[in-house]
């Protein structure tokens, strides 16, 4: 099934698609979410040897999606051991186990300019 964001006045909107029509599934608060519609249905499946930094734009009981530039990134729910929140950003990686592991991008950034 097709899922899209709708973010407006201040609020996310989860569309799902059924019959050719976009039905609302959900209404919450936009957390930070710039304004816009989000085609989550064309998300890529994460790959695990590589790092995503970007904002996360939704979550449900089997997915977090995150915005990574102009495209959209989808990690499995059971990957994350605490599940990120709506309208932070993000860095997310993966140990060797598989699981995910989610950081703040901010952090990322000032850490790689200190050296001793």
């Amino acid at each position: 099934m097709k899922q899209r964001l709708i973010v407006m006045n201040g609020q996310r909107i989860v569309q799902g698609e059924q019959d050719g029509q976009w039905q609302n599934e959900k209404v919450e608060k936009a957390n930070g979410v710039k304004p816009g519609v989000y085609n989550l249905y064309l998300s890529s499946q994460a790959d695990k040897t590589k790092t995503y930094a970007g904002i996360i734009l939704h979550t449900d009981k089997s997915h977090v999606y995150q915005q990574v530039g102009k495209s959209f990134v989808v990690h499995h729910y059971a990957d994350f051991k605490k599940v990120p929140t709506v309208g932070q950003t993000k860095s997310i990686s993966y140990d060797e186990q598989g699981k995910a592991v989610a950081v703040d991008a901010e952090s990322v950034k000032l850490s790689q300019g200190l050296s001793r």
